[in-house]
């Protein structure tokens, strides 16, 4: 069982940069990949980044925030990051972080069993 709690979510202006973090619990945060993925209104939920189990593992991103956006973890702190630089108006929406068991990333929601609540980040133009 992991729980996730994210946070660092906010109102920024376009081009400025905001860090989201997220909490786990559990002491098998390490035999997860983890995710991000958001949702903006109206809209299906959709992948951004995802990061294999082991700390500085491989990473992969939607094209969409490649080069803009940055995720890391922290075994050792069970937390995972998401570094945001450059932000847009589209990147407004509800972000959340998921942990897949196993060691490879995934861009499928459905690959994920454990979901955080969410944080909202709002950019404006």
């Amino acid at each position: 069982q992991v729980q996730l709690v994210e946070s660092g979510g906010g109102l920024v202006q376009a081009g400025t940069s905001l860090r989201l973090s997220c909490a786990a619990s559990g002491r098998t945060f390490s035999r997860y990949a983890m995710g991000w993925f958001r949702q903006a209104p109206g809209k299906e939920r959709e992948f951004v980044a995802t990061i294999t189990w082991s700390s500085g593992g491989n990473t992969y991103y939607a094209d969409s925030v490649k080069g803009r956006f940055t995720i890391s973890r922290d075994n050792a702190k069970n937390m995972v990051y998401l570094q945001m630089n450059s932000l847009k108006s589209e990147d407004t929406a509800v972000y959340y972080c998921a942990a897949k068991p196993g060691p490879g990333g995934s861009t499928d929601t459905r690959a994920y069993d454990y979901w955080g609540q969410g944080t909202q980040v709002t950019v404006s133009s």
